[in-house]
């Protein structure tokens, strides 16, 4: 892997403007992809990313992409369409990160069938139907790469509807790769631990009790960084992750060990 190994493709990076989304898609346009940041509501931040990739000598375009509701997957693969040709060869994709999601912290006597509702639509439908609306324009040989959770093989009964959702998103995972395997693309799960993000920046930072706990979960000893996923996301999406698919790969620094 190298600056050039991502060369000729293009990526979509959906929720890429902040956080893990933001990192991904900044290291993806470094190794020479071309970057569809997509966003759902802050275009400020999401032109920040275009940007930063241009610098390092990246090509990328921002869409926005609300997701979570019927036709969302439609409309966000429409976005793509209209712009890609502008910014690469061809109007077809490589490389699809489903990055977006959302968190529910509350328990099976607290959740409510909206806040139900709407942590599966947004992590698991969202997912399923940007792949099944894209599945026209990712070429042989593409990448699926989702990112999931340690939640999802880990007891939280605080976040109960969270963590299922990411167990949705492994199972879905693993019959993609099953479905898509004579097409040569590869489908995996990165499951990230804590990592330090605006999401959790309210309990985490500037808290040193909590970043001591939270590095204490990880057989590493520190609290995971963006660019920790965002590596390991490059490197599924390379031609040296060409034999590895259907795998949730832990990206948790060893939690629960």
């Amino acid at each position: 892997m190298g600056a050039h190994a991502l060369d000729g493709r293009v990526a979509l990076v959906t929720g890429g403007s902040r956080g893990i989304g933001r990192a991904i898609a900044q290291r993806l346009g470094r190794d020479g992809a071309v970057v569809a940041v997509a966003y759902a509501r802050d275009r400020t931040a999401a032109t920040e990313v275009v940007e930063r990739i241009g610098e390092n000598g990246g090509r990328a375009f921002a869409i926005r992409a609300e997701l979570g509701g019927h036709g969302d997957a439609a409309a966000l693969w429409a976005a793509f369409d209209a712009l890609v040709g502008t910014h690469a060869p061809g109007d077809g994709v490589d490389i699809i990160v489903n990055n977006a999601g959302i968190g529910r912290s509350a328990d099976l006597t607290t959740l409510t069938e909206e806040g139900f509702d709407e942590v599966f639509a947004v992590n698991v439908r969202a997912p399923f139907f940007i792949v099944k609306e894209g599945l026209k324009r990712l070429r042989d040989g593409g990448r699926i790469i989702n990112i999931s959770s340690g939640a999802a093989r880990l007891a939280m009964p605080e976040a109960i509807a969270y963590g299922a959702t990411k167990g949705a998103l492994d199972t879905f995972t693993l019959n993609l790769a099953k479905l898509l395997g004579p097409r040569g693309i590869t489908a995996n799960s990165v499951a990230p631990g804590i990592v330090d993000t605006d999401v959790n920046a309210g309990w985490l930072r500037g808290n040193p009790g909590a970043q001591a706990h939270a590095a204490s979960l990880a057989a590493l000893g520190r609290v995971g960084q963006p660019a920790d996923i965002a590596d390991i996301v490059a490197f599924l999406a390379s031609d040296d992750a060409r034999w590895v698919t259907g795998r949730v790969i832990d990206a948790t620094g060893g939690g629960g060990l």
